[in-house]
């Protein structure tokens, strides 16, 4: 049962409590955090919040419009379990302290109201979320960029590249080949035992584990199952499971990403995401159409699909994200569902029974702020509803295989950050419904987001050297 504020002071009481760390996401999806003693902490906070400065926050208000209000969630109360002095932790929303609002940039609100939005258009009550977010860990990482030249290395005793590397107390040579990381049993798999404890750690917050091995890519990908949920909660949910795999990697003296394409020739990670909509404790996309689906759940996928490119500036928001998305190798980019064919981009999973009846998308990666992400795929999949948007039929033919001329009459995701948010900016409408995102959050956030897209268009690369050094 989820917790009341009288609950968590108690509970801050009983655990001896010596500090209280307020969370929040900013607009890329990093959590920031601010913390209180506990001397400072009682039932005012829940009611009148905690201040804070907004304005240095990338992509929020500037200088003028400063302050604002962390309020605290008292159901996502938790022990932190890495603090040396006890904490306790919660996430916030922020609030406009004028209006008593959640702020229109706040990603946690735009959570909350696109949950709003689905009530309020009698569509469906609940709409579930289950992200399957990939992650590398490596023994180091380097890089470099500035006027004299870039650089970047990776070190990963488990990588194939290592098979010649001294190594303190000997090279077993026991690792995964490229591509061959899915999925050996230790000491091919180095990674068990942190990935047992990272699920510890999880459940103690919470957070059901269903299954944690290692992933496809050599070098360190790994991939811990979580349980779906609401769509509010399964966002903080993901938020949390990231912090636990930084941290634990952290304590083994290792580093852990979600970067999607850290390591060039192998499999890059992403986060296939699992939606239904229920009604009256019913699943409206169960149904006895294809798969097991309901014309619902078809018009949803219609919705993904024809707002797919726009999503893309939300689901895939890092120029890193295209390093992925490539036509022609086993990347999910091409816009077309099916139950069985991995190389769709929406998938539905078999599941014998209805209940469990869901759809996946494939293209979203963990880069992604899981609050905008799950906001951004609902109102396109609601759209779609709306509208009646039929998603044609399904691709039964493995899609990376495709002669040529079928080939081209199968529409892809966005092959660049850029192209990601032109689509955004010229489609935008469906956010924007019931006033779940503001066309001065989706303003602000592109700009913020061309920024990254002009550094890494001015930064010249090795690769350019190798093809046009001598030419």
């Amino acid at each position: 049962m989820a917790m009341t504020a009288a609950e968590v002071l108690k509970m801050a009481k009983d655990n001896e409590v010596k500090f209280v760390d307020f969370r929040f996401a900013d607009t890329k999806g990093k959590e920031q955090h601010v913390t209180v003693p506990v001397s400072h902490f009682d039932i005012d906070k829940f009611e009148s919040g905690h201040a804070f400065d907004g304005s240095s926050i990338a992509g929020w208000k500037g200088i003028e419009a400063s302050d604002m209000l962390l309020m605290p969630d008292p159901s996502t109360a938790n022990i932190d379990p890495f603090m040396e002095e006890t904490t306790l932790f919660m996430q916030c929303d922020v609030i406009e302290p004028s209006d008593g609002k959640g702020y229109d940039r706040d990603p946690r609100s735009i959570a909350k109201r696109a949950e709003a939005y689905l009530k309020s258009s009698g569509l469906g009550d609940t709409a579930y979320f289950g992200p399957e977010p990939e992650f590398f860990i490596f023994d180091d990482v380097r890089w470099g960029a500035d006027m004299s030249g870039c650089f970047v290395k990776i070190g990963s005793e488990e990588a194939s590249w290592s098979t010649g590397a001294k190594l303190e107390g000997g090279n077993t040579g026991h690792r995964p080949t490229v591509k061959g990381g899915y999925f050996p049993v230790p000491p091919v798999d180095s990674f068990q035992d942190m990935r047992s404890e990272m699920c510890l750690i999880l459940e103690s917050l919470g957070i059901p584990v269903e299954v944690h091995h290692h992933e496809v890519a050599g070098a360190g990908q790994n991939e811990i199952g979580t349980k779906f949920s609401t769509l509010v909660e399964r966002a903080d949910w993901t938020q949390n499971m990231k912090y636990v795999i930084w941290n634990v990697a952290h304590t083994y003296g290792k580093t852990a990403t979600f970067m999607p394409k850290p390591i060039v020739g192998d499999n890059g990670s992403g986060m296939h995401v699992h939606q239904s909509v229920w009604k009256d404790g019913k699943n409206l996309f169960a149904g006895d159409g294809y798969a097991g689906l309901s014309e619902f759940a078809l018009f949803y996928i219609g919705g993904i699909i024809k707002h797919a490119k726009a999503l893309n500036a939300i689901t895939n928001p890092g120029t890193n994200s295209y390093k992925r998305l490539v036509p022609g190798y086993e990347a999910p980019v091409k816009l077309a569902y099916s139950a069985r064919n991995r190389s769709a981009s929406i998938r539905i999973p078999h599941v014998a029974n209805p209940k469990g009846r869901r759809i996946e998308t494939r293209f979203p990666d963990p880069l992604a702020n899981p609050y905008l992400c799950f906001a951004a795929l609902l109102m396109a999949g609601l759209d779609g509803v709306q509208n009646k948007i039929h998603p044609g039929e399904a691709a039964s033919k493995d899609l990376y295989h495709l002669p040529p001329e079928e080939d081209k009459l199968i529409p892809t995701v966005c092959a660049s950050l850029e192209e990601a948010l032109e689509a955004l900016d010229k489609d935008r409408e469906f956010l924007t419904r019931g006033g779940v995102f503001s066309d001065s959050m989706i303003d602000a956030y592109l700009d913020l987001k061309m920024q990254e897209v002009q550094r890494f268009r001015m930064t010249t690369h090795p690769i350019e050297f190798d093809m046009y050094y001598s030419v």
